[in-house]
């Protein structure tokens, strides 16, 4: 009797109740009812989402479907056709609409795929190895469907993991380095927590692709004082370990003089002075000389252990930043129109910055009155310096005054906001240079960048006062005199000319064009492969194949159509500006690839000590040298390439 009840409410509820019928009703499960509401189950949610709705609406779930699932192809429901598939007589209740089966494809997870994929979050997000002894974490991972008798492992098993996966990487780079021409590095020293570290960040170009790429080569602790013989010795040591002594075209660092210093003494005399050396050296064929054993040993030994260093380049944005410091400090502060006013501006902002860090109510008060906050410059870094000063010229200068009152500071005067907004002016192009140096762009750019560089410094010096008209020149000065080695090296402007976007473009003197253009046209000479004339080339046939040969007289076969230096540059450049026209390019192609490898700019080893804060925190102080190193290149590699 209870049975029959329940059927009969069961069959009157879906007659009353529009859900069953509704065409999208089949994405939802029925659950339960209470007084005029049912509860449903959405199929399409991951999880238990339980929806409640009216019997004799469905807006409610329609709603749902469009804000939660709009991206789901929705089917409408089939119409039952015949008697037997009427909505239902089914003593047990009320058959509920069929269910849709979704397959999301997921597979279990293989005990080396867990694996990789830990060490991938634990890479991604600077997380230490002991993670995988969190219980909480350990809890996560349990909820991964993964195959049989697939885990995750402790810390020790787990470090070993890393290790092998370490050896694997490195046995890649290897072989990889193998099949380079050209390689270049970027070398720093960091230090932190009390501990010295040589960063070498390695560098090449695709010979296919003729893509940039970059991974840490090393960051090994350095003991003693940072002498050149420390540095050089240990640049050599790591280019040697991975066989790129002869490989290596630059080493870039910074200007510090212990790094100049090591590549003076320790860089190799060149090929023509060798031949000259052993032109003047050598004995005439009649002369017979005697020569001691023992010191021709003893040089041999002393030649072995003579140190042979790569050409040196030094950064460009280190230089830039000098001459934004010390020379446009040394013209402002000498220069009888801005020594006060630069002083005052100088000393009132300084003080803001200082007022806003050390104070929170002062802070605060800066965010009330300005809407913004004040950038506090870095000691190291001029680009802080010119946009935390930018910024303060961004508020207006009732604003700014009210702001100064306020924090009890003096007010500035119309004349020094005045040289605020003509500064910011004068210097804007160098912000845009060191931007563009300190990305990863090749050799190539620094010459065109600077050229450039002059010619946009020079074009803002009509829209300024008096205060700072002869800051552009001053400039300028500073460039042509702290570059003067770099402006007409070959190297650097072979780089230049086989780039593709600058070509000759950037020169804006014919003579200097037309000398550019010779010069390249040489370097294509000495690049290009020799054609053999075939009648120099002896031959290896025995006497009877020779004569053989003698036997058989045809007809001479056409001349090869010898290389041209000239035309591969002409046809150069008159072709387009996409780097990818190299391929048709052999001999330029080659002299982009040797000049070009270097960067500009010894920012990218910088980025990578940036990467080794994020390792070597105060709470992992207790990391071995060599497990530092180990963890923060797998880091750089797999930032880098995933």
């Amino acid at each position: 009797g209870n049975t029959q009840c329940d059927t009969q409410a069961s069959s009157s509820l879906m007659n009353r109740c529009s859900f069953f019928s509704w065409k999208y009703g089949h994405y939802f499960e029925f659950l339960s009812t209470k007084d005029l509401n049912i509860k449903v189950r959405c199929t399409l949610c991951v999880g238990e989402k339980v929806l409640s709705t009216f019997k004799n609406t469905t807006s409610n779930l329609k709603k749902h479907l469009e804000s939660q699932h709009s991206t789901v192809k929705l089917t409408e429901r089939v119409p039952p056709s015949g008697p037997k598939q009427r909505a239902v007589t089914s003593a047990e209740g009320p058959t509920p609409p069929k269910q849709q089966k979704l397959d999301f494809g997921a597979k279990p997870v293989s005990d080396e795929e867990l694996k990789k994929l830990v060490a991938q979050y634990i890479v991604e997000e600077m997380l230490p190895i002991n993670t995988v002894d969190s219980p909480s974490f350990r809890a996560i991972i349990k909820k991964i469907p993964t195959s049989v008798n697939a885990e995750l492992p402790h810390r020790t098993t787990f470090t070993s993991y890393l290790e092998k996966e370490f050896t694997e990487m490195e046995r890649n780079l290897k072989a990889t380095l193998n099949e380079i021409d050209f390689v270049s590095t970027t070398a720093d020293i960091w230090t932190a927590n009390n501990r010295s570290y040589m960063g070498v960040m390695l560098h090449w170009i695709s010979r296919t692709t003729l893509e940039r790429h970059k991974v840490a080569l090393a960051c090994r602790r350095i003991r003693g004082r940072h002498t050149y013989d420390v540095i050089g010795t240990e640049i050599e040591n790591i280019h040697s370990s991975y066989g790129l002594l002869n490989k290596v075209v630059a080493t870039v660092t910074d200007n510090g003089s212990n790094f100049v210093k090591a590549f003076q003494v320790y860089h190799p005399v060149t090929e023509s002075d060798d031949e000259t050396e052993e032109e003047e050296s050598s004995p005439k064929d009649d002369d017979v000389t005697f020569s001691d054993l023992s010191e021709i040993l003893s040089a041999e030994n002393e030649s072995d252990g003579q140190l042979s260093l790569p050409p040196h380049r030094r950064c460009a944005s280190h230089t830039i930043n000098i001459i934004c410091t010390r020379d446009v400090e040394k013209h402002l502060t000498t220069n009888a129109e801005s020594r006060a006013v630069y002083r005052s501006s100088t000393a009132k902002c300084t003080a803001l910055w200082t007022k806003s860090s050390r104070s929170t109510l002062a802070s605060e008060t800066v965010e009330e009155i300005s809407k913004r906050k004040l950038l506090i410059p870095t000691a190291t870094r001029w680009n802080s310096f010119f946009d935390a000063v930018k910024r303060i010229a961004e508020i207006p200068m009732g604003e700014l005054n009210t702001l100064c009152t306020k924090l009890g500071l003096k007010c500035f005067k119309d004349q020094e906001y005045q040289f605020l907004h003509e500064y910011c002016m004068a210097m804007k192009p160098l912000t845009a240079a060191l931007d563009i140096l300190q990305g990863d762009c090749p050799y190539g750019t620094l010459l065109p960048t600077l050229e450039v560089l002059m010619q946009k410094t020079q074009a803002v010096k009509d829209d300024l006062s008096r205060m700072t008209a002869g800051l552009p020149d001053a400039i300028v000065q500073a460039i042509q005199t702290r570059f003067a080695g770099v402006l007409d090296d070959k190297d650097a402007l072979l780089a230049a000319a086989s780039c593709p976007k600058f070509k000759l473009r950037w020169l804006r003197d014919a003579g200097r064009r037309e000398r550019v253009k010779q010069l390249l046209t040489a370097e294509c000479c000495t690049t290009a492969p020799l054609v053999k004339n075939p009648a120099s080339v002896p031959s290896a046939t025995t006497s009877s194949s020779q004569g053989e040969m003698d036997f058989f007289t045809f007809e001479a076969e056409p001349e090869e159509e010898t290389y041209s230096a000239e035309k591969e540059v002409m046809d150069y450049l008159m072709s387009g500006y996409d780097l990818q026209i190299l391929h048709k390019f052999s001999s330029i192609k080659t002299i982009f690839l040797k000049y070009n490898t270097p960067t500009p700019s010894s920012a990218p080893v910088e980025r990578l000590f940036s990467l080794g804060g994020l390792v070597l925190t105060p709470k992992r102080h207790r990391l071995s040298d060599k497990r530092f190193e180990k963890l923060l290149r797998y880091y750089n590699f797999e930032h880098l390439y995933g």
